[in-house]
């Protein structure tokens, strides 16, 4: 299997997960066009995209999806609720009712020879859900946009690979930054995003001796930045009550608004 980030920020989130036979992407909130390129760079094309899997239906996670969707008629797997709420976003389009499927929480479902099982998170849309996949031994899980972690998410993220994961903002960042206070108090609430200690402080709960790489992603462009989300991540695995350091495991950071590197496992 592999995770490649087409697109990761809070501009705009696309990712492909595949094996040799079933390739997946999740989330479309960056244009058709460059989420075709994003796939083209993988040397595969849209066509061999077996189905879109969405988190939830805010705008940089579904704003190229009602191009891809009437482009190329990839099926759409979300939850009902997410379906409703993208069907009646201003700004996406048409989008033909048959191509969703829906998907619940802690149910899996197989695409191709990839299962996938979605799990809860706290955020501040209708029913969002992260995923994790499997594909014979091989395990990953991209898991974005949750406000806070809990033993769900800590044991629903045990065993893996490969693990994406949000590493929103720097906390004194946001506080000190332009954003109005109702956005700060949003952003930092159980429905917001999570910050880089929070990252850290999960991925310490996760770890093992087999995990082969971890991927920082959804950084926010005003309130955080790549080296510095690099740094705390791999600070709070170091200090924390584990017998791992931040350096003990690749951790890369996903790009904002161009492909990064693709990791296989």
């Amino acid at each position: 299997m592999r995770i490649c980030p087409i697109a990761s920020g809070s501009s705009g989130n696309c990712i492909y997960v595949g094996s040799d036979d079933t390739h997946l992407i999740v989330d479309c909130g960056i244009s058709g066009k460059k989420a075709a390129a994003g796939v083209n760079s993988l040397e595969l094309s849209m066509t061999d995209i077996s189905g879109i899997l969405i988190t939830h239906e805010h705008t940089d996670h579904i704003g190229g999806l009602g191009v891809l969707s009437r482009r190329y008629g990839i099926p759409i797997y979300t939850t009902p609720d997410t379906a409703n709420a993208i069907m009646s976003t201003p700004g996406i389009g048409e989008i033909d009712p048959s191509l969703f499927t829906a998907v619940s929480p802690d149910v899996p479902f197989m695409i191709g020879d990839i299962e996938i099982n979605p799990l809860r998170v706290s955020h501040d849309a209708v029913d969002p859900v992260a995923y994790r996949f499997k594909q014979g031994e091989h395990k990953g899980a991209i898991v974005t946009d949750l406000g806070f972690y809990n033993d769900y998410i800590v044991n629903s993220l045990k065993g893996l690979d490969v693990l994406m994961i949000e590493s929103n903002h720097d906390i004194n960042m946001l506080q000190v930054g332009p954003y109005p206070y109702l956005l700060k108090q949003r952003i930092l609430s159980d429905k917001g995003h999570l910050s880089n200690e929070s990252a850290g402080r999960l991925l310490s709960e996760i770890l093992h001796d087999k995990m082969k790489h971890i991927i920082l992603g959804h950084l926010s462009h005003e309130n955080n930045l790549p080296e510095l989300a690099f740094e705390s991540v791999r600070m709070e695995i170091t200090v924390s009550d584990t017998p791992y350091k931040g350096g003990d495991f690749p951790v890369t950071v996903a790009k904002r608004s161009e492909p990064s590197l693709c990791v296989g496992f």
